[in-house]
């Protein structure tokens, strides 16, 4: 394999001899938009603007939440089935234990929604809620809290990898959103997995199974250690017909495409606010 290193000249960025017509994005940009990449003539996807350095989850919710209501009105479910609740708080130090009764109010009424929602669908679990810096990625900064009293007694050790995400960026901002149980599995010791869909534009066009077997139905998966197996087309998690005792045929790749073109659809929508661009 050979490695070209980036050039840029005028308002171009280009390897050896070729001149790209667009530029694929493969960077979260937690850090701010490089010099190299700004003012570019070329289209950037997706946009540089969207950033972790200035785009936040809850923002990206709302956006889906949105799209869910639209689709859930036009099929006439709930869309709380393809729609977890959520909340945020903006002005969070965990090092400093500021910011704390912000974070306790929205973790207790997220609680008693939840177990409205459980109690009117008569769901035998208990509720959970994930707790998550509100900009970057790499599984950095998650918490699982399975009681509104837990975000009290949060210790030193806790505290610590939830004021840091990628690069060492200070956490000040977190969004609190519904647990959602992960009951598919993989493999002969039935690790917990988890579906990951990816499109081209509106169209599905394949997928993976993220599968972590040290961890739990209410855990974070996206975690050293996880693995990824193929997501099965016509049945879930490779699993004979044995193991599974509810529709063990049913196609769940094609609910899980319809989840996913959702979210896209968000995303556009937001692309479109935040930078005036179509996509």
């Amino acid at each position: 394999m050979l490695i070209e290193p980036l050039q840029r000249q005028g308002q171009q960025i280009f390897v050896g001899d070729f001149i790209p017509d667009f530029v694929i994005l493969n960077n979260d940009l937690s850090d701010g938009i490089p010099e190299i990449l700004q003012n570019l003539q070329q289209p950037l996807y997706p946009p540089a603007e969207l950033g972790w350095h200035q785009r936040l989850k809850s923002e990206h919710f709302q956006y889906y939440a949105d799209v869910s209501k639209e689709f859930a009105a036009s099929i006439e479910i709930d869309p709380w089935w393809i729609a977890p609740l959520f909340k945020h708080c903006g002005q969070i130090d965990f090092m400093n234990q500021e910011g704390m009764q912000c974070l306790s109010a929205n973790v207790a009424t997220l609680f008693a929604e939840i177990q409205k929602k459980y109690d009117e669908y008569q769901i035998p679990y208990k509720p959970f809620v994930i707790i998550k810096a509100d900009a970057g990625t790499y599984g950095m900064a998650v918490m699982t809290i399975r009681h509104p009293d837990e975000i009290k007694q949060l210790n030193r050790k806790q505290r610590t990898q939830m004021s840091t995400s990628k690069g060492g960026q200070p956490v000040h901002r977190v969004i609190v959103q519904e647990g959602v149980y992960t009951f598919e599995t993989s493999g002969n010791d039935q690790s917990v997995a988890e579906p990951v869909v990816y499109l081209v534009g509106d169209c599905v066009i394949g997928g993976f199974y993220r599968v972590h077997e040290k961890r739990g139905v209410d855990e974070n998966l996206n975690t050293p250690g996880m693995q990824f197996v193929p997501l099965a087309f016509s049945r879930p998690c490779h699993l004979t017909k044995e193991h599974n005792t509810a529709d063990p045929y049913s196609n769940r790749f094609y609910a899980y495409g319809v989840i996913a073109r959702l979210s896209m659809l968000a995303a556009a929508r937001e692309i479109a606010d935040q930078t005036g661009k179509s996509v």
